[in-house]
């Protein structure tokens, strides 16, 4: 039977996972100087929600800084990534409409097509007509682009591998099933906050 969940445990796990500061010489605050100088100004505060809405957003900057190094080693970036993800997960043929993509997304058309256009150039995606309805337009993956994704996945392995390194496998499972949970609430509250709404690349 899978152990149940213990806010004593997930906070053990918060304070055992390293963290770097994101300037030279330490220019940002420590997440205990952050959430000591929110509870001098906000004597409401809860520290331990403090303690773990700071560490996601913490954590959340730095996966998406150290992501974006990796694509860019391939010479991609993280939104040409994000299109490239949405139209593998749709599974083969790895097609789907400029509409679809910026649902998926969370972009709108206009900042979509900009997107596509840039891909397109770089060989990373196809845009053709739709067989049954010339009007429309399918953007497909290419196999440059599949290649491309297939490398992301394999530097993004090791990196994650390294970052939950200190943890054993309960730890994951318990750190897993927390963050679902989180996220599931946030889905459930804020429907509408699945993406972006506009380019921001």
């Amino acid at each position: 039977m899978a152990k149940d969940f213990n806010a004593n445990e997930f906070h053990a796990i918060l304070r055992r996972m390293p963290e770097t500061s994101d300037t030279a010489g330490g220019a940002e605050p420590s997440l205990e100087e952050q959430i000591a100088a929110y509870q001098r100004e906000f004597q409401d505060l809860d520290p331990q929600v403090e303690q773990v809405v700071s560490a996601l957003q913490r954590l959340n900057r730095r996966m998406n800084v150290a992501y974006g190094r990796q694509t860019a080693t391939l010479g991609m970036s993280n939104a040409e990534w994000e299109v490239l993800k949405a139209l593998v997960v749709s599974g083969a043929p790895y097609r789907l409409g400029p509409g679809e993509l910026a649902k998926r997304l969370g972009l709108t058309p206009a900042a979509m097509t900009h997107r596509i256009d840039r891909m397109a150039a770089e060989g990373l995606v196809n845009r053709e007509r739709d067989e049954n309805n010339r009007v429309r337009v399918i953007v497909e993956l290419t196999h440059e682009g599949r290649e491309k994704w297939l490398e992301a996945m394999r530097m993004a392995s090791v990196f994650e591998e390294d970052l939950l390194q200190d943890l054993d496998g309960e730890e994951r499972r318990i750190l897993g099933a927390v963050l679902t949970r989180l996220l599931r609430r946030v889905e459930e509250t804020q429907p509408d906050a699945e993406g972006r709404l506009s380019d921001l690349d």
